[in-house]
């Protein structure tokens, strides 16, 4: 499984570690002759750094972004582009005394039990800082969304909710209610002085989006929009339109009926049978607070021995304002990604270059499927020598012939090249075995 990539029609693979070298990205499915936006890319990077009030991390990086490969001239040449920001501000003695206790709140535990190793330096790939990735990739989908509009903020923070939606009122804090933003400065000095943190809940509406994106059964647009987002290390809830309120309602309230000038509600947030409808896309996610805090907190080492721990140094009290450009980033890969492959049901290729970028894809995607296939065989063949099974089942073998062909017949395709296909497949998965 690759559980570094985001590989679909857009297809991005992130690397790289807190305290490592560096972090990256590969970008594939690129069209040749887009002018790179290396200023665009170091602006949404710049929203995500810390350093601002009540974002008090004690990495000061610059965040420069150096292109390996895929830009010529300034230009996409088609070919997978990597890209990646030099750690150059870490300290990994402010971490030794972490070395053998699990931070609570963090990954610590987890990775270890799963891996048997884990990085103590400030989380190695579980960090915020492997979201800079995600965060560059994004800033390539600009000319495939063109005019839609995503609206992101806070509408709640720890216990202090938004009042009024006033978008013109900016701040750092990306908190839209001039009047109760004096009282959230408050709020949150109160909980940085005592050492502790909050997290809250996020609004989305995403404009502009035409009917038709999204698929009806695994790649729902809605189930795309929450994977991507709670990929997101604080993101731990979402729900779409009004979400759990659709429990209290009844069907007659909760269906958005519909008038010659479009719905008249949006309780199921613009996407309906996992497609989006037409209407404004709403959603809101909810964000833990912040896991590093300076109280002492109970924990256990890696021998299992209960310790006490404090967690030294600055710490970002909500990660809410920095976590707003990266829930941007991965929407509008989301997006992208659905529009990529509107276009090919659709079949809206201007050209032979589009039509071919298309049919290269589908490839891709047989040959991941292969790869998956043959591993799974593997296992089979495994688990059948380990119970001392015959690994030929003539009678399966044919069975599944016939279904394909049944399928094949349905689909308009050719049963003598499906039985041939799979019988070549077949063969080389008792060779796996």
């Amino acid at each position: 499984m690759k559980a570094n990539s985001y590989q679909k029609y857009y297809g991005i693979t992130t690397f790289g570690e807190s305290h490592g070298a560096a972090v990256g990205v590969v970008i594939e499915d690129v069209k040749p002759g887009i002018k790179f936006p290396k200023g665009k890319i170091e602006q949404l990077l710049a929203e995500r750094r810390p350093g601002k009030k009540f974002f008090s991390s004690a990495r000061n990086e610059a965040d420069k972004i150096h292109i390996l490969s895929g830009i010529f001239e300034g230009k996409t040449t088609g070919m997978p582009i990597c890209l990646i920001v030099y750690n150059e501000d870490f300290n990994n003695a402010d971490y030794e005394n972490l070395r053998n206790v699990f931070r609570p709140g963090h990954a610590d535990l987890s990775f270890f039990q799963k891996f048997k190793i884990y990085d103590h330096r400030g989380g190695g790939r579980a960090s915020g800082r492997e979201t800079i990735a995600r965060v560059a990739a994004s800033g390539l989908v600009e000319e495939i969304l063109q005019n839609v509009i995503i609206m992101i903020y806070p509408e709640q923070i720890g216990k202090m909710r938004l009042k009024k939606f006033q978008p013109e009122f900016q701040n750092e804090l990306f908190w839209f209610d001039k009047k109760t933003y004096p009282e959230l400065v408050q709020y949150l000095s109160k909980i940085q002085k005592e050492g502790d943190s909050v997290g809250g809940k996020v609004k989305v509406k995403i404009s502009n989006l035409p009917a038709g994106l999204g698929d009806p059964v695994f790649e729902k647009l809605d189930a795309d929009l929450a994977k991507a987002l709670v990929s997101i290390g604080a993101v731990k809830g979402i729900e779409f339109g009004s979400g759990f309120s659709l429990a209290k309602m009844i069907g007659s309230e909760a269906n958005d009926q519909i008038s010659e000038k479009g719905f008249l509600s949006n309780h199921n947030g613009g996407i309906l049978g996992g497609i989006s409808n037409g209407n404004v896309i709403e959603f809101s996610f909810v964000v833990k607070p912040t896991s590093s805090i300076s109280k002492k907190q109970k924990t256990i080492d890696n021998t299992g021995k209960e310790r006490e721990i404090t967690i030294s140094g600055r710490h970002d009290v909500c990660i809410i304002p920095r976590l707003i450009p990266v829930a941007k980033a991965m929407i509008k890969l989301v997006l992208a990604d659905a529009y990529a492959h509107q276009k090919l049901i659709v079949g809206e290729h201007k050209n032979l270059t589009e039509l071919r970028e298309a049919l290269d894809k589908i490839d891709e995607d047989i040959l991941i499927a292969l790869k998956r296939r043959m591993e799974i065989s593997t296992l089979i063949g495994k688990w059948k020598k380990k119970n001392k099974i015959q690994v030929s089942d003539k009678i399966r073998e044919k069975e599944l012939i016939a279904t394909l062909e049944q399928k094949a017949s349905n689909w308009n395709l050719s049963k003598e090249l499906v039985n041939k296909i799979w019988k070549l497949i077949l063969n080389e998965s008792k060779e796996q075995q």
